[in-house]
C-alpha cells in the first residue's frame, strides 16, 4: 500500500481528477476484508433522470436516436458547459468527462441528466393522485415513484430511526429477469453479475439500516442464486448476532426436475439490534390456521344439538374427521364440547416437579370423597384450583377413582409461534393481481397474504412498514388488509421506479419511443402496475371504471420524486415540493401544509413558519394544537432559530429549514463517495 500511495502522489501532480479516482479504488482495496464476503464496489453507480430539466454543469448522457438500442457510446458521461436557445430550439454545449475531452453541441431533448451516487441530490415530491376513504383520523400510506437509492436518501430526512419493519423483494439475479444496474440490463454472461448485485444491494441496505428503529426488523426475500451471498452480506451490514430467521417458502415445484422439485423462496430476517428487540418485549405470534373454521363448526353443532354436550361432542368429532387433513394437530385435538358449548381438550393436572404445597386433598364433587393425589402434587395451588372448579375448568370422572383433568379451551389457544418453513402455492397470488388489474401484466407478484402473515407477526399494529422494491404493490395491500382486519393504524411507505420490462422496452423502441416519452412511461411498473393496483384495492374501482370490490377504509397518496436546485430550495422557492417531506416526517396524518404565503400555518400534526415576525401568532396556534409533534422553522439565523426553539412546547421537535433538509443529502452523498 505504501508503494501505491507514492504512485498516487506522483499522479496527483499531473491529474488531480485521475488521482482522486485511483485513491477511491485503493481505499476500497485497503478496506477489503481479509475474511468474509469480498466483492467489487463498482463505483460509481449512476441513475438517469428522464424529465429532469437540463442545467449548466449537469452530468448528462446522449440518448440514442429514436428506434435504436443504446450502445456503449450512450453510456459516456458529459458535463453541460452551457445551455442556449437558437432558432427557437434549445441546445447545449457538452464536454466529455473521459480522457477524450471531446466537445459537442446537441439538442437538449437528446440529453438525459445523470446523477452518480456520490453526487448530492435535493429531492422534492409531487403528488400524482390520492384515494381518501379512511377519514381524517387514519394516517396515509405513501407510494413513491423513484429510483430507490435516492428515495432511501430522501426518507432519511423523514423516517430516520422510525421504521418498525422493512420488507423487500429485490431482483433474484437469475439471469433471465433483466434486472438493471447502473441503468443497464445485467446479462447472465456478465462476469461481474454477482459483485454488481452485491454492490447494488449493499448501498441500499446500509441506508435501510439507518431507517430502522433499534427494535426494527428487516425481511429480505431471495432465491437460491444469491441466498448464500445475501446471508453473508446481511451478516456484514447488520451483524451476524442480529440474525433472526431463514424462513423457507415452498411455493411451487417441477415434477420433471432431475433432482429436487425446486420452487423454494427464502426470507432472511435480521434485527437492527437484537438486544433492543428483546427489550421491547415484542414476541412473534400468528393465528393458528383453521381455528376459526373449527370454532364456527362447534357453534353450529352446539346449536343444532339443543345444547346437549354429549350429543354435540359426538357430532363435532364426526365433522372434524372430514376436515382433519386441513387442520394442524394443535387444532383438531380440541374435539370435545362441554355443557357451556366451549370447545376443549382434557389436559394433565399433575405438577411436573414435586412440591409439598401442591400435595393437598381434592374432593370429588359428586361422591364427596377425595381423589388420588398425584405423587408430585397438583399443577395448581389450592386457591387457584378452587377458582378453576368454580368456573367449570376441571373435568371430574364419574367418581373419585378417576383422576380429574384440566379443560384447555381452544378459544384460549388462538396464537402460535410462526413456523420458519411453510408450503403455500404461488399461483393464487398471481391470479389475485390479474383479477385486480384485468390481465397478467406483472410476472410472479408476491402473495399479499404471505406478507400480511409475517408483517402481522413481526411488527406492532401501529407500525411504520417500508418496501423499497415494491414492484406490484403487494406490501401495500398486505398492510392495508391487516389494518382492516384488526383495526390497526399501520402505515406503509412503498418505493418503486417506473422501469419498463426488457421485452416491452424493445417493442417501444421499435415504435420510436424512448425513456421519458409519455407513452413509454405509461408502461412502467409504477404507472402500469403498482399505482393502479393500490388505487383499485382502496377505491374498489378499476382503472377502466369497472367495479372490483367494496374497497377499503384506508388513505393513500402517490408521489413522484423530483430533483431540485439547492439554491431554489434554500430561498424558499420550492416549498410546494418540499412540503410533502414535512408532512411525512410528522407522521403523514391530517392536513398537509402546501402553502405558507401567509408566513405561517399550523395543521393537525405540525406547523411551519417562514416569517418570524409573526412568531407570536404561530406560537399561540402551536400551543392551541396539542396534537402537533413538529415545528419547521425557516431561517438562516442561529439566534432566531434558538429563540423559537426555547418557546416551543416541550413535546414538539424543532426542525430548521432549509439547513436540516440540505445537510441531510450532502452528508449522504459524502457517505456514498467513501
Amino acid at each position: 500500500m505504501s508503494r501505491l500511495s507514492e504512485l498516487l502522489r506522483q499522479v496527483a501532480l499531473k491529474d488531480q481528477r485521475l488521482a482522486a479516482d485511483l485513491k477511491r479504488e485503493t481505499d476500497a482495496l485497503a478496506e477489503r476484508r481479509s475474511f468474509g464476503l469480498n466483492f467489487e464496489r463498482h463505483v460509481p453507480e449512476a441513475v438517469e433522470l428522464p424529465g429532469r430539466p437540463v442545467r449548466k454543469n449537469d452530468k448528462v448522457r446522449c440518448l440514442p436516436p429514436r428506434g435504436e438500442t443504446p450502445t456503449a457510446e450512450n453510456e459516456r458521461l458529459w458535463r453541460v458547459d452551457s445551455v442556449y436557445t437558437e432558432d427557437g430550439q434549445r441546445g447545449a454545449n457538452i464536454v466529455s468527462m473521459d480522457d477524450a475531452a471531446e466537445e459537442r453541441s446537441v439538442a437538449v431533448d437528446d440529453l438525459v441528466v445523470v446523477a452518480e451516487f456520490r453526487d448530492p441530490i435535493y429531492p422534492g415530491l409531487v403528488s400524482t393522485g390520492k384515494v381518501e376513504r379512511g377519514g381524517p383520523d387514519k394516517p396515509y400510506h405513501t407510494v413513491i415513484n423513484s429510483e430507490n437509492y435516492h428515495a432511501l436518501q430522501a426518507l432519511l430526512f423523514t423516517h430516520r430511526g422510525k421504521v418498525d419493519a422493512i420488507y423487500i423483494d429485490p431482483p433474484y439475479n437469475t439471469g433471465n429477469e433483466g434486472w438493471i444496474y447502473n441503468d443497464r440490463y445485467v446479462s447472465d454472461d456478465d462476469l461481474y453479475k454477482h459483485s454488481k448485485w452485491l454492490a447494488f444491494m449493499e448501498r441500499r441496505l446500509q441506508l435501510a439500516k439507518d431507517l430502522l428503529k433499534p427494535s426494527g426488523v428487516i425481511i429480505v426475500a431471495i432465491g437460491d442464486e444469491e441466498h448464500h451471498r445475501l446471508r453473508m452480506l446481511l451478516d456484514q451490514v447488520f451483524d451476524s448476532n442480529n440474525f433472526l430467521a431463514n424462513v423457507t417458502w415452498q411455493g411451487s415445484g417441477k415434477n420433471d426436475a432431475k433432482y429436487t422439485a425446486g420452487g423454494v423462496d427464502y426470507m432472511l430476517m435480521y434485527a437492527a439490534d437484537s438486544a433492543a428487540l428483546v427489550e421491547s418485549g415484542r414476541v412473534w405470534r400468528e393465528p393458528k390456521p383453521g381455528i376459526d373454521t373449527v370454532l364456527e363448526l362447534a357453534a353450529a353443532v352446539w346449536k343444532t344439538s339443543g345444547h346437549d354436550a354429549e350429543r354435540a361432542t359426538k357430532v363435532f368429532r364426526a365433522e372434524l374427521r372430514k376436515i382433519r387433513s386441513e387442520l394442524e394437530p394443535a387444532v383438531y385435538r380440541y374435539d370435545q364440547i362441554d355443557t357451556h358449548g366451549r370447545v376443549f381438550q382434557p389436559d394433565n393436572l399433575t405438577s411436573p416437579n414435586p412440591r409439598p404445597n401442591l400435595a393437598y386433598e381434592l374432593i370429588h364433587p359428586s361422591t364427596g370423597k377425595p381423589v388420588e393425589t398425584p405423587k408430585n402434587g397438583w399443577r395448581y395451588a389450592a386457591d387457584t384450583m378452587a377458582g378453576l372448579i368454580a368456573s367449570d375448568r376441571i373435568l371430574f370422572g364419574p367418581d373419585e377413582t378417576t383422576r380429574p383433568r384440566f379443560k384447555r379451551f381452544l378459544s384460549e389457544q388462538e396464537e402460535r409461534v410462526p413456523y420458519p418453513t411453510f408450503v403455500q402455492a404461488r399461483m393464487p397470488g398471481s391470479k389475485h393481481v390479474e383479477g385486480i388489474l384485468g390481465d397478467g401484466r406483472f410476472p410472479n407478484p408476491k402473495d399479499y397474504r404471505v406478507l400480511a402473515r409475517w408483517l402481522g407477526a413481526v411488527a406492532p399494529a401501529d407500525a411504520v412498514i417500508l418496501d423499497y422494491f415494491a414492484g406490484s404493490g403487494s406490501t401495500a395491500e398486505a398492510v392495508m388488509r391487516l389494518n382492516e382486519e384488526d383495526g390497526g393504524t399501520r402505515r406503509c411507505v412503498l418505493v418503486t421506479n417506473n422501469e419498463v420490462a426488457a421485452k416491452d422496452a424493445r417493442g417501444l423502441r421499435k415504435d420510436g419511443l424512448r425513456q421519458g416519452d409519455p407513452d413509454w412511461e405509461a408502461k412502467g411498473v409504477y404507472e402500469y402496475v403498482a399505482k393502479p393496483r393500490v388505487m383499485t384495492v382502496v377505491s374498489g374501482i378499476r382503472s377502466d371504471g369497472s367495479a372490483y370490490s367494496e374497497g377499503l377504509e384506508q388513505n393513500v397518496e402517490f408521489f413522484k420524486l423530483t430533483y431540485e436546485a439547492p439554491l431554489r430550495v434554500s430561498t424558499n422557492r420550492e416549498f410546494t415540493k418540499i412540503a410533502p417531506f414535512l408532512w411525512l416526517r410528522a407522521g403523514s396524518r391530517g392536513r398537509r401544509i402546501d402553502d405558507i404565503s401567509s408566513g405561517w400555518d399550523v395543521a393537525d400534526a405540525y406547523g411551519v413558519i417562514a416569517d418570524l415576525d409573526q412568531s407570536e401568532q404561530f406560537l399561540k396556534a402551536m400551543d392551541d394544537a396539542p396534537s402537533v409533534t413538529h415545528a419547521f422553522i425557516v431561517t438562516d439565523e442561529d439566534r432566531l432559530f434558538e429563540a423559537m426553539v426555547r418557546r416551543l412546547p416541550a413535546h414538539v421537535e424543532p426542525v430548521r429549514l432549509y439547513e436540516a433538509y440540505l445537510r441531510n443529502f450532502e452528508i449522504e452523498a459524502g457517505r456514498a463517495a467513501r
